[in-house]
């Protein structure tokens, strides 16, 4: 698979999660980095978005360790919560 068609399959699953709030910060996340990831950077988010939304949700405002497997810039970036777009 292309880079764009993977950025492309990637950012659809992001955004299509099941919840508004997962769908903001998975998807705004993806919309923010996804750009400029590496192959490992989209490796790396294809099994993070294999995870259940409120172990995600969970290790994004730190109620629960983040999993060593997933450490890292990514994650840190994650936990910023900057890039969630929302109506005010």
């Amino acid at each position: 698979m292309d880079r764009n068609d993977r950025l492309k399959r990637l950012r659809f699953r992001a955004w299509h999660r099941g919840t508004k709030e997962a769908d903001l910060m998975i998807g705004g996340f993806f919309d923010r980095y996804g750009h400029e990831w590496s192959d490992e950077d989209m490796a790396w988010y294809e099994t993070f978005l294999e995870e259940q939304d409120v172990d995600i949700m969970a290790w994004a405002i730190g109620t629960r360790p983040v999993p060593a497997r997933f450490e890292g810039e990514m994650m840190l970036k994650l936990k910023q919560l900057d890039y969630i777009q929302h109506a005010k």
